[in-house]
């Protein structure tokens, strides 16, 4: 079993009396270790829906040598391709091999592709048609590159537990639930393209800080942070949305950097055969993040069946071995291979008509090659509109926004401008903001950071943000920046333009006759780092000093995650902000639609804005002690000990009042809520599933027990989308105030209205029983439930007895 939430190893406290000279030299001397499960649960086809990909699986691999096998478990470098990872093939089989690549906003590293909207804008949409959409392209764009793995979307973990956390962007959400729906539809847009996706990362890597396992300079090794995740807490917060992934049919799982519960996530046996493949019913096949594995003996009994980037330093002819030996059972490895082989053949990939492997990924850009155009027309509505449901209003005072042809308008703000470099070589050093590398401008603009360098500013000084770093970083094929798209608006309403990109903190001058002073600032963030700070001095000195001297300052922010906003939001100069996120290569088109009218905005907060630093609680900064010569140097260990208490569900249980609200944004429009039914329509329902396991879990949690319905109606003068949402309060102890529980987008005419429906599935109103180890129903006892337009502002309540 996991640990329970009380007994968690805490910090120093237990060790502050240890005699330094007592030096741990291994795991079992912590508390929380996940318990041993073997064997690792073979490939079924549960649910009958890969059950004629099975057979052909197994079949293939009936006809294969050990060695064979082996091969098709670990990466190989390909000098023919630029694919991230790449399986062998195996020709007089007519098996071409597999190419893996990233990402989850645009096909990485290459040519002639989009750069889509980022997961953290696409979660900010709150739109379920267009999360579909946005992934059906993206795969389409995968596979005429040759692409048989796009890894990620979806990326649905970390979660967001971490407010600085350098991946939060790459994730749709800091909520469990819209992070899983979401995810779910992405898993189908991807694969309905035929091409394989891989859901990350699985699981409790919730921040970068000492995410790998290094040797220090007295050659000590230090072992990636433990997460300690107790077992409510790991179903109801982390594992939630994965339950979505697997049920939608997700072909493949990324065990991520982490160490779970003191044993690495690639090689536990407990996440991975118990409750991965045994609990969820997952059919496809477990990848390892790129350097992830640490033992191969225990990562394949374990239950991992791919190794990447390369399978030569556990497996590859060690694994050969070992079976050889009788330490891992052939069986085993033929599950490996079988779990491998099904999606490519459920998916159709061994069809001719699929594209030849990685043809569109050129393994040096800088050289000719052969070029693949994987851009569609079908797609720029989808980039566009992604593009433009991302961004959220937060602030409107007097209806500064939309513009109405102003006469003079003076821009400020490095990130109005387009990045100065977009080459082959330095595609994504450029639009992934310098990898993981945060700006100075105080040490130079333009230069990476150097060691003294005072005062972390978390920007890119040297233009627009579009995406974020690292893996997950896009490729663009070109970047509508704010300014080129605001000179357009401007040659067509004979807009008089001022602007200054040069004083970029608080020296910026306002010429007096501005109608508006538009101020672009940026918050970056990327793998590897997380961010340095929630808010930076230099950005909050520019916008301080434009609205000094215009009181009508709009402030548009380009942000990779939560950006802190205190310093100036209250100033009633500053009349309009946005929350622009990560729109991808339409970025300033789409912003340009919002800025004059030509659409409402529409998009909601994904998290929660604070109103100090303070407010997020102990979880603010990831921190682990890797004190001088103690514990957790060796083993340093991150304790969850809030539990399902992240984000709104912890501004709600500590009753602290936040900037802005999860769930919340403002359209140019205004809407009403009443009719407020709920309705139980299971009858005799039993308190915990007996259905059979399918994939994600027992067949009946995904059956419809109550549905909710509420009208809204639109009584402004704009046609704009809402969002309505549905929170349910469970009647249990330790259980958060109201969980979301449903969210429906819809656009609305002034004057009209709309019913809105909600389907709650048995899951949705369950909580996890650690003593049955099953998802338990709260009969005979009322749920709270709650509809509005954001986690705090919810006009309509009722109950709901099951």
């Amino acid at each position: 079993m996991f640990t329970s939430k009380v007994v968690v190893l805490l910090a120093l406290s237990l060790f502050a009396g240890a005699n330094s000279q007592e030096l741990i030299t291994e795991d079992s001397y912590f508390f929380g270790q996940s318990e041993p499960v073997y064997p690792s649960p073979t490939i079924s086809a549960a649910g009958g829906l890969w059950a004629d990909a099975l057979n052909k699986a197994q079949a293939f691999v009936a006809q294969l040598t050990l060695e064979e096998k082996t091969n098709l478990t670990g990466g190989v470098r390909n000098p023919a391709n630029g694919c991230g990872g790449n399986i062998a093939g195996i020709p007089r089989l007519g098996f071409p091999g597999l190419c893996l690549a990233d990402a989850g906003n645009g096909v990485r590293a290459t040519d002639l592709v989009n750069a889509y909207s980022s997961g953290i804008h696409d979660g900010a949409s709150w739109n379920k048609n267009l999360t579909y959409a946005r992934a059906y392209q993206l795969g389409g764009e995968f596979r005429r590159k040759g692409v048989n793995v796009a890894l990620g979307p979806p990326m649905i973990g970390p979660v967001g537990r971490i407010a600085l956390g350098g991946r939060n962007w790459e994730g749709f959400s800091n909520d469990p639930y819209h992070s899983g729906i979401l995810a779910g539809l992405s898993v189908t847009g991807i694969q309905d393209q035929g091409v394989v996706a891989c859901t990350k990362h699985f699981i409790g890597n919730e921040q970068e800080t000492a995410r790998n396992q290094i040797r220090d300079a007295s050659n000590v090794t230090i072992l990636s942070s433990s997460a300690n995740i107790d077992d409510s807490t790991m179903h109801e917060l982390y594992l939630w949305p994965f339950y979505d992934a697997v049920h939608a049919g997700t072909g493949s799982i990324m065990c991520s950097y982490t160490r779970l519960n003191n044993s690495y996530a690639c090689q536990n046996s407990k996440m991975l055969n118990g409750v991965l493949k045994g609990e969820l019913g997952y059919q496809g096949f477990v990848v390892s993040d790129w350097g992830a594995q640490h033992g191969g003996v225990a990562s394949a009994l374990a239950g991992m069946d791919m190794v990447m980037p390369s399978g030569a330093a556990f497996w590859g002819g060690n694994l050969t071995e070992a079976v050889r030996n009788g330490s891992i059972p052939e069986a085993r490895l033929d599950d490996m291979v079988s779990r491998v082989m099904a999606p490519y053949f459920f998916l159709e990939q061994n069809s001719p008509s699929y594209p030849a492997l990685g043809i569109g990924m050129p393994a040096n850009p800088l050289l000719p090659h052969t070029l693949v155009d994987a851009r569609v027309e079908e797609a720029r509505p989808v980039l566009m509109q992604s593009a433009i449901e991302g961004h959220v209003l937060v602030k409107n005072t007097n209806n500064a926004l939309p513009l109405k042809k102003p006469r003079v308008l003076s821009l400020f703000g490095y990130d109005a401008v387009a990045p100065d470099l977009n080459t082959p070589g330095f595609r994504e050093w450029s639009l992934s903001l310098q990898s993981s590398y945060a700006r100075f401008y105080d040490c130079g603009y333009g230069n990476l950071i150097p060691q003294n360098c005072p005062l972390p500013v978390a920007i890119a000084a040297n233009g627009t943000v579009i995406t974020g770093g690292g893996s997950g970083g896009a490729t663009a094929s070109y970047i509508s920046a704010p300014f080129n798209a605001i000179q357009n608006r401007a040659m067509k309403d004979n807009t008089q333009l001022y602007w200054d990109f040069r004083n970029l903190n608080a020296t910026g001058f306002v010429q007096g006759e501005s109608d508006a002073a538009l101020v672009f600032i940026n918050a970056i963030a990327s793998e590897g780092a997380d961010r340095p700070a929630l808010r930076d001095d230099f950005s909050d000195a520019l916008v301080r000093n434009i609205a000094s001297q215009n009181n009508n300052t709009i402030v548009v922010i380009h942000n990779a995650g939560i950006r802190l906003v205190d310093q100036w939001i209250e100033n009633p100069n500053v009349t309009a902000v946005i929350f622009a996120h990560l729109p991808g290569q339409d970025s300033g088109e789409a912003l340009v639609k919002i800025l004059y009218g030509d659409v409402s905005p529409s998009g909601k907060l994904p998290y929660t804005v604070a109103k100090n630093e303070t407010d997020y609680g102990a979880i603010l900064n990831p921190v682990i002690d890797l004190g001088e010569n103690g514990e957790f140097y060796r083993f340093p260990q991150d304790n969850f000990t809030e539990g399902v208490y992240i984000d709104y569900r912890a501004f709600d249980a500590s009753n602290i009042e936040p900037r802005f609200e999860f769930g919340f944004g403002l359209t140019y429009s205004n809407f009403s809520f009443s009719g407020l039914t709920a309705n139980s329509v299971g009858a005799n329902l039993s308190a915990l599933p007996t259905g059979h396991i399918v994939p994600g879990g027992k067949a009946d949690l995904w059956d419809v027990v109550a549905t909710v319905t509420a009208t809204v109606t639109n009584i402004g003068k704009v046609a704009a989308q809402q969002v309505t949402q549905l929170y349910i309060g469970i009647p249990q102890e330790g259980q958060p105030v109201r969980q979301l529980r449903g969210f429906e987008k819809i656009m609305i005419h002034p004057n009209a209205t709309a019913t809105v429906e909600f389907e709650l599935r048995r899951r949705d109103l369950s909580v996890w029983d650690v003593t049955a180890q099953e998802w338990r129903l709260v009969l005979g006892e009322d749920y709270n439930v709650f509809v509005g337009s954001s986690s705090r502002d919810l006009p309509l309540t009722g109950t709901l007895r099951l």
